[in-house]
């Protein structure tokens, strides 16, 4: 025995000591390639339990399913409610793999540094109260990193977009990657699958968050368990094997505990985190539990780069609001087409690299698209956003020439006594853009508005509370989002001149909206 530089206790490396019999035979089990690591955590992995204290895991029968998943399959995806011992499991199995998997590498990932250290906390905490005749040796010892007279090493980082990149990796774990942001855990998993390439396992585990995300993504495609001939197959389409368990599964749990933590945690986090539903986690505009339902379709035509959801048809009112943007690469344009009497969003446009006149050239080319199947120049309307961005893009339409439009442009009405000089368009304030998004949040809870747009649906999902207002989250954008609330505001302001859109736009008389999260002032 020595210590450390830390005063903890550590097995010396390359030590040399007298073994028993029962001692070799003990050590022979956990060495077992098979069934060796469900024979060390059930009787060497030490845990600490937070009511008990000290005592060996002992695992349950669905996490021996788990630890079996992790070591059968060479990449591993596993869906699992909160607290029921994925962490600690794999804290279990990555420290058995490293003493009884010589020269191996092992690289634990987490959406947060801390979260890297706490398991690795459980790895350092088994591994000091494990008898030496059943441990390896170690030659370095630190809060980031183990390494073992074996030539195995276990090394504990936050999960960014350059984490691991260079190492040749034996067995990868990620822990709650479903929490990485969505930006961030691309990257990662573009950069670290070459790492894996020349036959390293990986283990990814977590509770739900967004149905868009990476490990969403994963976890769709492993259940995708059917060959190319219709045959059913033990791993996904990506070459991983899925996992799930449920909170019924812990002993411990019945009826009785999850109505108890029903009223603790409430209905829609008890979804997510127990029943491992993929309910978005944050603040965004629209309920969580409505941006679950929302699927969209799949475009009936495209011209050009415009997507259209369905044909326009005489006698409807139709509205086409344009977010500019300069068209350097960064924020995108966008523009959302939504017919006003049924509130049924009918085409869409979005791209960065679209200069601001073209961006009015396809405004015009949509217009006129609606003006040849209605046959009616006074039932279109188009708009456009005039804040900064947007007055260069009033320049930009007064020179390509509002006659040119089939269609009429309409601006928002200007307030008596304001002392503001006119302008065309609408300009968003604070205020305003509160007041349209709670429209928008009406509209869209209530089943009012039809959203066909999966692209439109994927930035609600990341539309969230900022402050007192809401915006996208970092790293993605809300153009979209932002082009479909100019297009609320211009329905809203046509039900000044057309009445039949009353009963559309206006809200349920006796319908209960959720209230948007935040306290306004």
């Amino acid at each position: 025995m020595s210590k450390s530089l830390e005063g903890v206790l550590v097995k010396k490396a390359h030590s040399k000591m007298n073994y028993t019999s029962e001692q070799i035979q003990e050590f022979v089990k956990c060495a077992d390639p098979n069934n060796g690591a469900i024979y060390f955590m059930d009787h060497f992995f030490n845990i600490q339990h937070p009511t008990k204290g000290k005592m060996i895991y002992h695992p349950f029968e669905y996490q021996k399913e788990l630890i079996n998943t992790y070591h059968n399959y060479r990449f591993s995806i596993s869906l699992m409610p909160r607290q029921t011992g994925k962490s600690t499991s794999a804290a279990g199995y990555l420290l058995w793999y490293a003493m009884f998997k010589p020269d191996s590498t092992i690289l634990i990932a987490a959406h947060k540094y801390s979260g890297a250290q706490e398991i690795m906390q459980r790895v350092r905490y088994a591994y000091e109260l494990c008898p030496d005749h059943i441990r390896a040796g170690v030659t370095s010892y630190n809060k980031g990193s183990i390494e073992f007279d074996n030539g195995s090493r276990i090394v504990a980082q936050a999960t960014t977009e350059n984490t691991g990149r260079g190492m040749s990796i034996t067995l990868l774990y990620c822990d709650e990657f479903a929490f990485v942001r969505p930006t961030i855990a691309k990257e990662f998993w573009t950069s670290i699958s070459p790492t894996l390439s020349t036959g390293g396992k990986a283990i990814i585990t977590s509770t739900p968050n967004s149905d868009e995300d990476q490990f969403a993504l994963i976890w769709k495609q492993a259940n995708k368990t059917e060959d190319e001939f219709g045959n059913e197959t033990e791993l996904g389409i990506n070459g991983f094997r899925a996992y799930r368990s449920y909170w019924r599964d812990h002993p411990d749990r019945d009826d009785k505990w999850a109505e108890e933590e029903r009223g603790r945690i409430g209905e829609e986090r008890f979804r997510r985190e127990m029943d491992c539903e993929f309910i978005i986690n944050d603040e965004t505009l629209i309920n969580a539990t409505t941006l679950v339902d929302m699927e969209g379709i799949e475009p009936t035509y495209k011209t050009g780069q415009v997507r259209w959801y369905k044909d326009p048809q005489p006698g409807r009112v139709y509205v086409v609001a344009l977010d500019p943007s300069l068209g350097t690469g960064g924020d995108p344009a966008a523009i959302q087409v939504f017919e006003a009497n049924t509130t049924t969003q009918i085409a869409e446009w979005k791209h960065n690299k679209t200069p601001i006149p073209t961006q009015i050239r396809i405004l015009n080319d949509i217009v006129k698209s609606i003006y040849d199947k209605t046959q009616d120049g006074t039932s279109i309307y188009y708009s456009i956003e005039n804040n900064t961005i947007g007055e260069a893009a009033l320049i930009s339409l007064a020179e390509f020439g509002e006659d040119n439009f089939p269609g009429m442009m309409l601006s928002e009405p200007k307030s008596a006594g304001s002392g503001r000089r006119f302008r065309k368009g609408f300009n968003t304030t604070n205020k305003s853009k509160i007041s349209a998004c709670a429209k928008l949040k009406n509209l869209v809870e209530t089943k009012k508005m039809v959203v066909n747009s999966k692209s439109l649906i994927s930035e609600f999902k990341t539309f969230v509370a900022h402050g007192t207002s809401y915006a996208a989250k970092i790293g993605e954008t809300d153009d979209l989002v932002m082009a479909t609330v100019l297009a609320v505001r211009m329905m809203q302001v046509l039900q000044n001149y057309h009445a039949e859109l009353n009963t559309q736009i206006a809200d349920f008389g006796d319908e209960v909206i959720e209230p948007m999260p935040f306290i306004m002032f």
